[in-house]
């Protein structure tokens, strides 16, 4: 990334206005802070507390809390920050409340809205309450170190449905605090951009506009190709086909936004460019799926990773699925392709902290490990914050490589399309192969500001008449709109792989500051093979942009939990990323039509995730991490043993396996890894996350095997066709951007 002195101030990204129906009544909303605030709390000396609002600290604890943040935070304003940090709570925030109930009302599906206002509902009665608290006074009316020892104590239930609705809250409510708070990001020291970015020159685009009119009549507009999406493979499609000389039209749902407005802030990066707000969870609620839905679609939010496909899948998918295809030399050529336009290589990556770490512990243990190549341009780019959009345009993303060429050879563009569903000559349930015709969809202009904050201009239905569609919506979408198209092939939506992640994070004694820099530029390698059969665990650094990080921290207490999220500057994170042998399925909600998705993640991960997260811990036991954690419930941080004078370490301690000397060895560690291993995923309380969806229109070379044939044509029809990573016959166990 080249240094600038000047600092860069995005443009202002506000979000458009709140439902006018609130989704939650007073009372409910009353239920649902008084928890939220023993979960970040105010503290504050016993002489000054109220009980009801603040948590009470005696006061050789409240000044241990100011020396700890103190020797943490930079900050000029000093102990006045820390003492505004420790009393700040939730409920006396707008912008958390607005946080939460934006959640609620636009993301949260209907059938979770009902059982979280259930559940409010009865923690509002005395019954209810004696049954979930243990108390006959609701909990919206104790004092706030009451509700905190409840949280604590549902956090260790028997009843698993305790356990669920403590992981639910404080998920909730640690996300929202931390896009929300007015105090955090200075205590942590938290740049706003990048340090040292310039603001790059983005493409030009102009987009097709229609005038308003009575939204009930369907305009029209002809093309040869129209494809659904602007991500890693329409862009693609849309380069190749413009190209070659064919009237080409991409739609998407999404807005465009320029250079200037990157990276977009934490309260509002993750509503423009993700997928429902990046609230996206398992039926079981035990995953997360992290999905970008952007101008440019995954390739504007991803990190810069770009690794081809290994060896042992493309022969999985030759052999066993059927495709040769892919251990072909034109696949090959393909990849190459695609790496040389986007200036894809390892030469100029400028490591973090982070993957320092990585790297030079895996060297110690000899573990096998790479850098990661980088789709930069041949450049350097130390950015920790691409995850909310690149606006150095130094990564060479679709909206930077393949739309710009699409553009150039005359593709033209639609944003703030929703593609409802095709059109076929026939009906799309006979047995015969089926043409379809054209797309039809709603399009929705900027509002009046040429923004999207407000009511759009106009709306109106459009019909593309084309020869050619190309479906490049993602895994989660792609099938949703087959679905809606009247395709009646079971295999569509299933088979989805996600390759879920658990994190390990460790603290160091110095400062990493783990939000500067590249974020994932090497991976330990030497696990991803644990069945002998291409399954396995890579070990990667993770974003550590603060919303990112901080949601996935234990939490024990309020004010530990504020403790240790000061402490974040001092943190590396990792993921224990697996190549799943599960499988999930993708389906619309039965009542507003938003994507939902089945999938529990199989013993055999479950036991890969956990030797990759042992193999993380001990890279950073060599590093010298005087604390390390997971995100399982039930496993407690390693903390290390620091050397005393009064027992410092010898030389004979090398040769002692409890000596300073013992490395790994140390019993203490052991015993700790030991348990790790013992306790495991314990079900429902243990959370996966993923950034990786594939699978859900699978390849096949039978018609009864998948959802598209080999050249990616949907089964069943003439003209339509599938490109992005759904069509993957199994999961990549790599970042699916190269190969998509």
């Amino acid at each position: 990334m080249s240094l600038s002195t000047a600092s860069i101030s995005p443009k202002a990204t506000p979000l458009p206005p709140l439902p006018s129906e609130d989704p939650l009544t007073p009372a409910q909303w009353e239920t649902f802070l008084a928890i939220a605030d023993a979960i970040i709390p105010a503290i504050k000396p016993i002489a000054t507390t109220n009980t009801e609002t603040e948590i009470p600290a005696n006061p050789n604890e409240y000044s241990a809390a100011i020396s700890t943040l103190n020797g943490l935070s930079a900050d000029s304003d000093g102990e006045v920050l820390i003492k505004q940090y420790l009393e700040e709570n939730v409920s006396s925030n707008p912008a958390f409340r607005e946080g939460i109930q934006r959640l609620i009302a636009v993301y949260m599906p209907q059938s979770t809205r009902k059982e979280l206002a259930m559940i409010l509902n009865i923690l509002n009665t005395r019954a209810g309450s004696l049954i979930l608290t243990g108390y006959t006074t609701p909990i919206s009316s104790q004092p706030l170190h009451i509700r905190e020892s409840i949280l604590k104590g549902w956090s260790t239930a028997r009843l698993p449905l305790i356990r669920q609705l403590f992981r639910s809250f404080t998920m909730l409510a640690k996300q929202t605090w931390v896009k929300s708070t007015p105090t955090l990001h200075r205590v942590l020291g938290f740049p706003r951009t990048p340090v040292g970015m310039t603001l790059g020159e983005g493409f030009d685009y102009e987009f097709i506009q229609f005038p308003p009119g009575d939204e009930k009549d369907i305009l029209e507009v002809d093309t040869d190709v129209v494809i659904v999406g602007s991500g890693c493979g329409g862009a693609v499609c849309a380069k190749n086909l413009a190209e070659a000389g064919f009237k080409v039209l991409v739609v998407e749902k999404a807005y465009h936004w320029t250079p200037e407005h990157f990276p977009m802030s934490e309260a509002t990066g993750s509503h423009h460019l993700f997928m429902n707000g990046s609230f996206i969870s398992s039926d079981d609620t035990t995953s997360s799926i992290v999905a970008g839905e952007a101008w440019g679609g995954g390739g504007t939010v991803n990190w810069s990773a770009s690794l081809q496909p290994q060896s042992f899948v493309r022969e999985e998918w030759a052999s066993t699925h059927n495709l040769p295809l892919f251990t072909s030399a034109a696949f090959q050529d393909s990849l190459d392709r695609v790496c040389e336009r986007m200036g894809v290589s390892a030469k100029h990556i400028q490591h973090n902290r982070t993957n320092e770490h990585l790297m030079e512990g895996a060297r110690k243990l000899g573990f096998s490990y790479k850098e990661v190549p980088q789709n930069t341009g041949g450049k350097a780019h130390s950015c920790g914050h691409c995850t909310f959009g690149c606006g150095s345009c130094e990564k060479q993303g679709p909206v930077v490589s393949f739309l710009p060429d699409a553009a150039r050879h005359g593709a033209q563009f639609i944003e703030g399309f929703h593609a409802e569903k095709l059109v076929f000559s026939s009906d799309p349930s006979s047995s015969e192969d089926k043409t379809s015709t054209g797309l039809l969809g709603t399009w929705r202009s900027r509002d009046a500001s040429a923004g999207v904050t407000g009511p759009p201009v106009a709306t109106r239905k459009v019909l593309v008449k084309a020869k050619r569609i190309i479906i490049s919506s993602g895994t989660m979408q792609s099938p949703l709109l087959l679905l809606r198209s009247g395709l009646k092939n079971p295999a569509i939506g299933r088979n989805l792989h996600i390759h879920p992640v658990s994190l390990l994070g460790a603290v160091h004694p110095t400062p990493i500051s783990p939000w500067d820099g590249a974020i994932l530029t090497s991976v330990v390698t030497s696990l991803e093979n644990l069945d002998h059969k291409g399954h396995g665990v890579k070990i990667e650094a993770t974003n550590m942009i603060p919303s990112s990080w901080l949601l996935w921290l234990p939490w024990t207490g309020g004010l530990a939990y504020k403790l240790n999220a000061a402490r974040m500057k001092s943190m590396t994170g990792y993921i224990s990323l697996a190549r799943d042998t599960s499988t999930g399925q993708v389906y619309p909600d039965p009542v507003d039509g938003r994507v939902r998705y089945k999938y529990s993640v199989s013993k055999m991960d479950k036991r890969h995730i956990i030797e990759g997260l042992c193999a993380a811990a001990k890279i950073q036991y060599v590093q010298g991490a005087t604390e390390i954690f997971t995100m399982i419930p039930g496993v407690p941080p390693f903390i290390r043993s620091p050397p005393t004078l009064q027992n410092p370490a010898t030389e004979s301690d090398l040769d002692n396996e409890s000596g300073a000397g013992a490395g790994i060895n140390d019993p203490e560690f052991q015993t700790w890894l030991q348990n790790l291993r013992y306790t495991g995923f314990p079900s429902p309380d243990s959370m996966f996350v993923s950034a990786h969806q594939m699978g859900t229109c699978r390849m096949s070379a039978a018609p009864g095997k998948g959802v598209v044939d080999p050249e990616g044509r949907v089964w069943g029809t003439a003209n339509v066709f599938v490109a992005d990573a759904s069509v993957f016959p199994s999961s990549s166990g790599v970042n699916p951007m190269v190969t998509n």
